[in-house]
C-alpha cells in the first residue's frame, strides 16, 4: 500500500485541551496553546491524543477541536488528529471526519479496553478504517494503555492493509523499539513517545517524537533536541537527555494524566485549563512539588 514515510516527521506536540470550569472547552485557550507551539519551532501538531484526553470528548467536541486547529494551522505544520475508539466502527467515523477537516494524518490505537486482541483483529481494525478513508495513519503503540505490546509481525501486517505512515512508539522497553528501528525505519517513520528515550532514538533513525515534556523546556532547547539527537553524543547530549528523563519522570509521577502536564503548563504562564471529570487536578502540595522539580530541571526559574 502506497505511503510517504517523510511527509510528516520532527518535534509533534500533543496539545492538551483546555477546559474551564464548567467542563465545557475553552477554544481560544485552544487556538492560543496552538499558536504558542507554532511559535517555537514545531513540526506538527497533534490533537484529541491522550493528553488532549480524548476519552472524555464527544464525537461534536473532537470535531470542533480538529475544525478548530486546522483553521488556527492554516498548514503550516502538518496536523494530526487521534481517532481511537473502542469500537472500529466509532475509530473509523473519527478518522473520516479528520480527513474531511483537512488533517493529515491519524493517530489510532489498537482497540482500547479488548485487551490481547488477536492479529485478526488488529487487522480487522486497520482495514476497516482503511476502507472509511485514504488518510495516513500513525500507529499508537501504548502497551500500558491499550493492554498489549504490538509485534514486529502484527505491525507488519497491519502495514498490509492499511497506509501506515509511522508509528507512535510509547513502550517502555527499548529492546522493543531498538527492534522496531532496525525492522521498520526505513519503511514507517518512527516517533519516540517516551523522553528518555528521544535522544537514543533520533540517534539509531527515529524521524522524530510524539512526546510530553520537550515543550516545556525553553524554545532554544526544544529546537536543537532533533539535532543534537543525531549528532554524537556529548555534553549538550547528557544535559538535554537528563532534562527530558528528569521532565518525563516528574510529570509521570504527580496526578493523573494529563493533570501534571495541565499544571506544569499554568506554571510556564500559559492558560491551559482544568481537567475533566474523573480527573482531579493537581493538589497544592503535589503542585508545589512540579514548581521545584521544574526549577531542578532549568525549566522555570
Amino acid at each position: 500500500m502506497a505511503r510517504d514515510k517523510t511527509s510528516i516527521t520532527g518535534n509533534i506536540p500533543a496539545v492538551v485541551t483546555p477546559f474551564d470550569e464548567n467542563g465545557q472547552i475553552d477554544i481560544a485557550a485552544f487556538t492560543g496553546l496552538i499558536e504558542w507551539h507554532l511559535s517555537r519551532g514545531v513540526d506538527g501538531i497533534c490533537v484529541a491524543g491522550d493528553n488532549g484526553e480524548s476519552w472524555s470528548l464527544s464525537a461534536d467536541e473532537r470535531k470542533q477541536l480538529t475544525d478548530e486547529a486546522a483553521r488556527t494551522i492554516d498548514a503550516r505544520v502538518p496536523l494530526v488528529v487521534g481517532a481511537t475508539a473502542t469500537s472500529n466502527q466509532e475509530s473509523a467515523e473519527h478518522a473520516a471526519m479528520a480527513a474531511e477537516a483537512g488533517a493529515n494524518a491519524i493517530l489510532l490505537m489498537p482497540q482500547t479496553y479488548v485487551l490481547k486482541a488477536s492479529q485478526n483483529e488488529l487487522v480487522a481494525r486497520f482495514a476497516l478504517v482503511a476502507d472509511a478513508t485514504d488518510i495516513p495513519v500513525i500507529f499508537y503503540n501504548s502497551p500500558r494503555r491499550a493492554g498489549l505490546d504490538i509485534s514486529m509481525e502484527q505491525l507488519a501486517a497491519i502495514c498490509e492493509v492499511a497506509p501506515i505512515v509511522g508509528i507512535k512508539e510509547s513502550s517502555r522497553d527499548f529492546f522493543h523499539t531498538t527492534h522496531l528501528l532496525e525492522h521498520f525505519g526505513e519503511k514507517i517513520a518512527v516517533f519516540i513517545g517516551p523522553c528518555h528515550y528521544i535522544l537514543p532514538g533520533l540517534a539509531l533513525g527515529a524521524a522524530g517524537f510524539i512526546a510530553t515534556g520537550p515543550e516545556l523546556l525553553p524554545p532554544e532547547s526544544m529546537r536543537r533536541i532533533l539535532t543534537v539527537g543525531r549528532e554524537a553524543p556529548g555534553a549538550e547530549y547528557a544535559k538535554l537527555h537528563f532534562q527530558l528523563t528528569a521532565l518525563y519522570e516528574t510529570l509521570m509521577r504527580l496526578g493523573t494524566w494529563p493533570s501534571s502536564l495541565k499544571a506544569a503548563l499554568e506554571l510556564l504562564g500559559r492558560s491551559a485549563g482544568v481537567v475533566r471529570e474523573p480527573i482531579l487536578p493537581l493538589d497544592g502540595d503535589a503542585v508545589a512539588k512540579l514548581r521545584t522539580a521544574l526549577i531542578r530541571i532549568g525549566v522555570i526559574h
